[in-house]
């Protein structure tokens, strides 16, 4: 589904994994992975929603997909999830990275980076002319990665 040049990547990559779909067999893999994601925003997902959101990313008609980094041994590194959307402003579609997690072993190891990088290749394959995500400002983390791979925007975002 998507590739990442492993040329492009010997720079920054320090343990060995590789980037591929999520599959049926991850499940109990992942879902550490997505309550580690949900507890570090301080959030809460009713179980069904998970179970949806599961769903979703294995069913190959539904808008979510989803990406891990898996070990050799196919433990799970990190996740992303990430959707296309048309948009009034381009012809093609819109990338919106919506989760991007990474287990706390797997930090600052190229995972997080890995992950991105795979989601602008499903992008440029996919045509869209921008992929977005949002974090919280206190993620200085993340946003240490983030500024090396991307541009903060100046918007903010409001909600009902």
């Amino acid at each position: 589904m998507v590739a990442v040049d492993p040329a492009h990547m010997e720079n920054w990559l320090t343990m060995p994994f590789t980037i591929r779909p999520l599959v049926a067999y991850d499940r109990p893999r992942w879902e550490p992975l997505w309550q580690g994601y949900l507890r570090f925003y301080e959030s809460d997902v009713p179980a069904d929603v998970t179970n949806l959101t599961w769903t979703r990313i294995l069913d190959p008609e539904a808008p979510i997909l989803g990406l891990c980094a898996a070990t050799p041994e196919n433990d799970l590194l990190g996740i992303v999830h990430f959707l296309f959307h048309p948009v009034t402003w381009a012809a093609g579609p819109r990338c919106y990275l919506e989760d991007l997690f990474t287990s706390p072993e797997a930090r600052s190891q190229g995972v997080g980076r890995a992950l991105i990088e795979a989601v602008y290749a499903a992008a440029d394959a996919r045509g869209a002319d921008q992929v977005y995500w949002l974090t919280q400002d206190f993620n200085a983390t993340a946003r240490r990665l983030y500024d090396q791979v991307a541009k903060v925007t100046p918007f903010i975002k409001y909600r009902r």
